[in-house]
């Protein structure tokens, strides 16, 4: 199932949903209401969490639920935090600088973890005949760099600076989400554009359906940004079949995370974490990444990351 196409679900969820985006006048969440925060359209975030609103509706019927398009992981953490919103997806990285108080956090958020979900994948995208082969050959070159707070930004502008790129001074940075970068690449407004997400990403799969474009390699950035930013950074490879015409790409992941307020009561996270794992049918039925839920890898977490004590009893009670 890793290569299907789900970009029709992904419209269909959303309709469904009746209104996942919220306004200042209309905040998510609320009294008998849970909001599920995810990313931006064209994203894995966006249509997992709508599959994750819709089951939880279900299986906790006193609970409504609904999912928000947000800018994801970093935005997703700060709305959690401030209990804007009751689930957050995020990258590993983002989280773990938002328990610590750095990078884009000013301070330490109160978080906690329900699961380790599936692994993103990074993805720099250029055109098949682009004489772009390395970061290195972003310098002067217009690149989306991914929506502003989002986890995407977050590991882009560290690649660059690995690369030894100043984001701010040698390259013309566009903040788009996977949506809005695929159509500026398409239009020739920039010349590559980060992604980090599940794989098949619907917006990339769209993309390789119409045009000519490859991935760059990035297995060999690995080492310096673990060395500089932590052990989230992790070994993955989009694999040929993928996207269409698209070679196998040795590339770097990180894995994701559900977060929630530490304030969550624990036996709502206790029964948010069961219907995760029971649900794991329901929901590779409508995205690919869900194929990736295991109670055994769940409660995996990268320090400083902890579980919440209703996720933690969950993964006691069910043996894993």
């Amino acid at each position: 199932m890793r290569g299907r196409d789900w970009t029709a679900l992904a419209a269909g969820l959303l309709v469904a949903l009746g209104g996942v985006s919220c306004s200042p006048n209309d905040p998510p969440g609320g009294e008998g209401r849970l909001s599920v925060a995810t990313g931006g359209a064209g994203g894995v975030y966006q249509v997992y969490g709508g599959g994750l609103a819709e089951l939880l509706s279900d299986e906790l019927p006193d609970t409504p639920t609904t999912a928000e398009t947000t800018s994801a992981s970093v935005d997703n953490l700060i709305l959690v935090d401030e209990r804007d919103s009751d689930v957050a997806f995020s990258l590993s990285d983002s989280a773990i600088d938002a328990v610590q108080g750095q990078a884009a956090f000013s301070e330490p958020l109160d978080v906690l973890a329900l699961a380790r979900i599936y692994p993103n994948i990074t993805q720099v995208a250029v055109p098949a005949d682009s004489d772009i082969e390395r970061i290195e050959d972003l310098r002067d070159k217009t690149v989306s760099v991914g929506a502003p707070n989002s986890g995407t930004e977050v590991i882009a502008l560290r690649l660059l600076e690995v690369a030894g790129l100043d984001p701010e001074e040698d390259v013309g940075r566009a903040a788009l989400g996977v949506g809005e970068s695929v159509q500026a690449l398409r239009d020739g407004s920039i010349d590559a554009f980060f992604w980090s997400g599940g794989v098949p990403t619907g917006a990339i799969t769209d993309l390789a359906t119409t045009d000519d474009v490859r991935l760059l390699a990035l297995d060999g950035y690995l080492d310096e940004l673990r060395d500089r930013y932590g052990e989230a950074y992790e070994e993955a490879e989009v694999e040929e079949g993928d996207y269409a015409g698209v070679p196998a790409t040795k590339t770097v992941g990180v894995p994701n995370v559900l977060m929630v307020s530490r304030q969550m009561d624990e036996d709502l996270a206790f029964r948010i974490t069961k219907a995760l794992f029971d649900g794991k049918q329901r929901l590779s039925d409508v995205v690919p990444a869900a194929e990736s839920l295991d109670p055994k890898l769940g409660r995996d977490l990268i320090a400083p990351l902890e579980l919440h004590p209703g996720a933690q009893r969950y993964y006691d009670e069910a043996g894993s």
